[in-house]
């Protein structure tokens, strides 16, 4: 515990220069920025910062990522309560209340609690990652292969069925995500799979072009295909928050930071599931429910306080396990294996400082989140106005420009038109694009430790399900199938009706 205090403050003191400030509090503000403006998002902040922030030392690359992402979180609550528009899809759930207590006058109030909540359920996280990520990463120390294999399907089969409305078109993007990382040559004999003689492809596709794609270009033609008007700006007051506003609702505040760090840790699920589960969960214990919807200021808190504490939640496996919590997370695990850090169970061993190190970091953006959500007010929402006939075609500019900086190949340009097409066309259908992004991401993990497995055991797949924690994770995953596929649900349940017929028959047969 104490050499986990000493890292700590070593990793606030390191941080502590004008250098590193700037990255911080400008990354901050930027991620702010970014999600006031509708259409944007966390991913796709990060995903364009991973391009231009290749050149960086890692330290403060990834300084600016963790930043900009827990600012992007909380910046889409200003247009959610002066527009009724969220700025990303985490802040949906803070339109209800906060828009009718802007309607009502009261959106200075709104915004104070908003900033109250995310600034709360940040630290309530950020204590929760530097306590968590060191315990569960020993406890990964004992996972092998088999255990990681399963690991990686679990998060993928997981994301699919929580993310989608079918839980089946959730699995069907995840699975396209691990067959799109399988593509190119294969780690242990340099084999060529699905390449077709190309020699582009036989390199497979960087994952930095695809996430661009997906989540930059994709997001243009999802902004682009939509009409949209000038939205207006409501009046407001004074955004200092009511300390008896927070000391009232204090049961709420880490009930919803509770839900929001647990919701972040499950793989793929999100900020947004985070804030419905906050809000819903508050909403069903409140002594006031009639007012949920109508301006509630406990609805409010809580939606704000559970989406923000899922960041650093999401964070959590994503050090600990190299399993991302959300599509945010996917794209920061990406980067920072680009920047030479390996996120994993050795992550405790070889580099205990690094977690550390990510824990100063979400410190420094909530210090940041805490003075623009105050004092910058009215400068951030008029950035809300610019049109997305100027925007949509700046953020396109710095897709080609990402895609192409990291090789100077037109290949990884066409990856990203390429994929940004398919995610635009998925979601169109109704296909959810985070099971295919942490799909691809996990992709690697699955295939070599499906790999690596299959070598130890001499091609035997027994161990897969025999080992103990395998066991367990196996289960999860056919469990998960059977319970979400209608047809294999509804067998499950005759089965178990017949099955209980019978004993009651016979019991009745005895007596």
């Amino acid at each position: 515990m104490f050499d986990g205090l000493t890292m700590f403050g070593n990793a606030v003191v390191g941080y502590i220069t004008p250098v590193s400030l700037a990255l911080a509090f400008g990354s901050t503000l930027l991620g702010v920025v970014a999600g006031c403006m509708p259409g944007l998002s966390a991913t796709l902040v990060i995903t364009l910062l991973t391009t231009l922030t290749l050149k960086m030392a890692p330290s403060q690359a990834i300084l600016v990522l963790v930043c900009a992402y827990n600012g992007a979180i909380y910046g889409g609550s200003r247009t959610a309560i002066l527009l009724n528009i969220p700025g990303t899809a985490a802040n949906a759930a803070a339109c209800l209340d906060g828009y009718q207590l802007a309607r009502q006058g009261q959106a200075g109030r709104a915004m104070g609690i908003a900033t109250t909540g995310s600034v709360v359920g940040t630290l309530f996280g950020l204590v929760c990652l530097a306590l968590f990520t060191p315990m569960l990463g020993e406890v990964a120390l004992s996972f092998g292969a088999f255990e990681f294999f399963w690991l990686a399907l679990l998060g993928v089969v997981m994301s699919g069925n929580v993310v989608a409305a079918d839980a089946l078109k959730g699995w069907v993007a995840g699975f396209l995500g691990l067959f799109v990382a399988c593509i190119g040559q294969e780690g242990m004999y340099a084999h060529e799979r699905f390449a077709f003689g190309s020699p582009d492809l036989a390199g497979g596709f960087q994952l930095i072009p695809v996430l661009v794609g997906a989540f930059g270009f994709s997001e243009v033609l999802t902004v682009m295909s939509e009409r949209a008007a000038r939205p207006k700006i409501m009046e407001f007051g004074s955004a200092l928050p009511r300390i008896m506003d927070v000391l009232r609702y204090w049961r709420t505040i880490i009930r919803s930071g509770v839900i929001g760090v647990w919701v972040g840790i499950l793989p793929g699920v999100g900020e947004d599931m985070a804030a419905w589960s906050s809000y819903a969960t508050a909403r069903r214990l409140s002594k006031e429910p009639e007012k949920y919807g109508k301006g509630s200021i406990e609805g409010l808190m809580a939606a704000e306080t559970g989406d923000n504490a899922s960041v650093p939640g999401g964070i959590i496996p994503a050090l600990a396990l190299a399993i991302p919590g959300s599509a945010p997370c996917a794209v920061l695990l990406a980067a920072m294996i680009i920047h030479g850090v390996q996120p994993g169970p050795m992550l405790m061993v070889e580099n205990p400082q690094f977690v550390y190190d990510v824990v100063a970091m979400v410190l420094f953006s909530t210090l940041g989140i805490l003075f623009f959500g105050l004092f910058f007010i009215r400068p951030l929402i008029k950035l809300a106005q610019i049109p997305r006939s100027v925007m949509m075609p700046i953020i396109f500019v710095l897709c080609v420009i990402g895609s192409y900086s990291l090789s100077s190949r037109m290949f990884d340009v066409y990856t990203m038109l390429g994929f940004g097409t398919l995610v635009f066309l998925m979601r169109r259908y109704g296909y959810p694009a985070a099971p295919f992004v942490l799909g691809l991401v996990l992709g690697d993990i699955l295939d070599k430790n499906l790999r690596r497995g299959l070598v130890l055991t001499d091609g035997d797949i027994l161990p897969f399900f025999t080992r103990p924690i395998s066991a367990i994770l196996a289960a999860l995953v056919i469990w998960t199938f059977i319970t979400n596929v209608k047809t294999l649900n509804d067998g499950m349940i005759r089965m178990r009706t017949a099955l209980l017929d019978k004993v009651l028959g016979r019991a009745k047969k005895a007596a």
